[in-house]
C-alpha cells in the first residue's frame, strides 16, 4: 500500500476532483467521520471523502486505484468488523447519499447507499409499504443488504437481499455499471449476500410489500423460567405462520415506561414476538405465547411497524465483541448451555438472542443467490457491548467461551454479517458455504487486483 503522505497534496488533488469534503487526520470531523459502531475498532484513515455523489466515488476509487491506496467504503457503518475504515488508506463515506424515492405503484423503492432503515422505514410506511429490513434503525441499508440481511418480515417476504432488484454499482475501473436480473446478472447474483467485495454500490432498488398495523411486543419472564422459555419458543415457531417472526434473549431489562419498574435492571429471560397482519389475527395467532408461564410484563398490542421498528435502536458507538452460529435444532444439552452461558455474565449488556429461519428466508435454493443458509432452522447471537476498554478482556472470554461451548450443536456456518475482524479464513469461507467457488470468480473479474480489500473476503 502506498502511504497517502508521500503523495504530493493528496488531499487537496481530491479535493479539486470532487464536491465533498476531504477529511486528513486533525481536520474537523475528522473525529466523528471515523465513528462507527464498534468502537474497538480504531483506525486512521489518512484521507476520508464525503461523497456527495456518483461523480464523487467514481473519483475516489481512481484516486484509491492511481496511488495504491487501500481503500474502505462506509454506509452505516454498523459492521461489527469495521470494515468501513482502513488503517492509513482512503475511507469514502457515504452517508451523505441517504436520498430515498418511493414508487407507490410500482411499489418500488431507489435508496442511496448512506440511508439507515430508519431512513427507510420512514420514508415507505408513509405509503403503507415495507422492505425486510435489519431491526434496528440505525444499520446501514447497504452492509445488511450485501450481506443477506433478516429483519421481522423476512419469514414472510424473505431476506433483505431477496427483495433487491438491482443496483448501480461503481467498479473497480471506476466505471459505473447497473447489475440486475438481466444486466450483469452474475454480478448481481453475487451482490445479493455475498458481501460488498465487488464495487461500490450507489443505488439499491427494492421491491416493496403492503404493511399495515402489526401485533406485535414482548413477554418478560424471569431469569429461572429461561430454560422453558427457549422451549416454548422452538416448539411454536416449528409450526408457525410465515407472518410470524419471535427473538428469544436474556438480557438486562431496560429502564422503559414499557415495563415495570420493580424489574429494570434485572435480568431476565424475554420473548419479542411480531405478527406481520392485521391485529385481530395476531391477538388470536400469538394467544398461546402469552398464557404461557407467569410473565411479568407483557406489551403485545397492535401498533404501527415504523414505531415497533424504531424499538431495536441498539444505542450510539460502544465497545463491542459478538459470535454468531446457526442451529438446525436446539437439543436438551443446547438449551441447558446458552442459558447457563446466558446467565453468568460480566455486565448488563451482556446478551443471548435466538432467532427462527423459515417461511420465505429458506425457501430459495442455496444457490439462488450468494446467500447459502437456507436449512438452518435457528440463528443464535452472543453479543456483549461495553464502555470502559479495561473490561475488554471479560467480554471477549464471555463470549468466546459460550461460543466454544455452544459449537457441538451449531452447523459450523457463519453469517457474513456479523464476522468480526479477527476470524479467519475458515470461518469467513463457512459465510458462503457452496458459493464460495463461484463468489471468488465473480471478484476475479469484477476486482482483480483487490481493491475492495477491507470487507471479509477469503484470500
Amino acid at each position: 500500500m502506498t502511504d497517502p503522505t508521500e503523495v504530493p497534496d493528496f488531499a487537496a488533488s481530491l479535493a479539486e476532483r470532487t464536491r465533498g469534503t476531504v477529511l486528513e487526520p486533525g481536520s474537523p470531523d475528522y473525529e466523528s467521520a471515523r465513528t462507527i459502531w464498534n468502537a474497538r475498532i480504531d483506525r486512521e484513515p489518512a484521507a476520508i471523502l464525503s461523497c456527495r455523489g456518483v461523480a464523487d466515488v467514481v473519483a475516489g476509487v481512481n484516486a484509491a486505484r492511481e496511488h495504491g491506496l487501500d481503500l474502505s467504503v462506509k454506509g452505516g457503518g454498523h459492521h461489527v468488523s469495521g470494515s468501513a475504515l482502513t488503517d492509513g488508506g482512503l475511507t469514502l463515506d457515504l452517508g451523505a447519499m441517504d436520498g430515498i424515492r418511493v414508487d407507490p405503484e410500482a411499489r418500488t423503492a431507489r435508496v442511496g447507499p448512506g440511508a439507515t432503515w430508519g431512513d427507510v422505514d420512514h420514508e415507505t410506511t408513509a405509503f403503507d409499504l415495507a422492505v425486510p429490513g435489519g431491526q434496528d434503525p440505525n444499520i446501514g441499508v447497504a452492509g445488511l443488504t450485501l450481506g443477506g440481511g433478516v429483519g421481522w418480515l423476512s419469514r414472510k417476504h424473505g431476506l433483505t437481499s431477496d427483495n433487491l432488484r438491482s443496483v448501480d454499482l461503481v467498479t473497480a475501473d471506476g466505471e459505473l455499471v447497473r447489475a440486475s436480473a438481466t444486466e450483469n446478472p452474475e454480478l448481481f447474483w453475487a451482490l445479493r449476500g455475498g458481501g460488498g467485495a465487488f464495487g461500490v454500490v450507489t443505488s439499491f432498488e427494492f421491491d416493496l410489500h403492503e404493511i399495515g398495523e402489526v401485533f406485535a411486543g414482548s413477554l418478560v419472564h424471569r431469569l429461572e423460567d429461561a430454560p422453558a422459555l427457549l422451549r416454548r419458543y422452538a416448539s411454536f415457531t416449528a409450526d408457525a405462520p410465515p407472518e410470524v417472526r419471535l427473538l428469544f434473549g436474556v438480557m438486562e431489562l431496560p429502564a422503559s415506561p414499557t415495563f415495570p419498574e420493580h424489574a429494570h435492571g434485572t435480568r431476565v429471560a424475554i420473548l419479542i414476538a411480531f405478527h406481520a397482519g392485521p391485529p385481530a389475527e395476531g391477538r388470536e395467532v400469538l394467544a398461546p405465547l402469552r398464557t404461557f408461564g407467569d410473565p411479568l410484563a407483557d406489551t403485545l398490542q397492535g401498533r404501527a411497524y415504523e414505531t415497533f421498528q424504531r424499538a431495536g435502536d441498539s444505542g450510539g458507538a460502544k465497545r463491542t465483541h459478538l459470535r454468531s452460529q446457526y442451529l438446525d435444532a436446539l437439543p436438551e444439552p443446547a438449551i441447558e448451555t446458552a442459558v447457563e452461558y446466558a446467565t453468568d455474565v460480566p455486565d448488563g449488556e451482556a446478551t443471548l438472542f435466538v432467532s427462527p429461519r423459515g417461511g420465505a428466508e429458506t425457501a430459495p435454493p442455496p444457490d439462488e443467490t450468494a446467500y447459502p443458509h437456507r436449512d438452518a432452522a435457528h440463528h443464535l447471537l452472543l453479543e456483549a457491548r461495553w464502555e470502559d476498554p479495561a473490561a475488554d478482556a471479560a467480554h471477549v472470554e464471555w463470549v468466546e467461551t459460550g461460543y466454544e461451548a455452544l459449537a457441538p450443536y451449531t452447523t459450523g456456518a457463519a453469517a457474513a454479517n456479523f464476522l468480526t475482524a479477527d476470524e479467519g479464513d475458515t470461518r469467513r469461507r463457512a459465510a458462503y458455504g457452496g458459493n464460495y467457488d463461484r463468489l471468488a470468480a465473480v471478484k476475479r473479474r469484477w476486482d482483480p487486483e483487490g481493491l475492495f480489500s477491507t470487507v471479509a473476503f477469503p484470500d
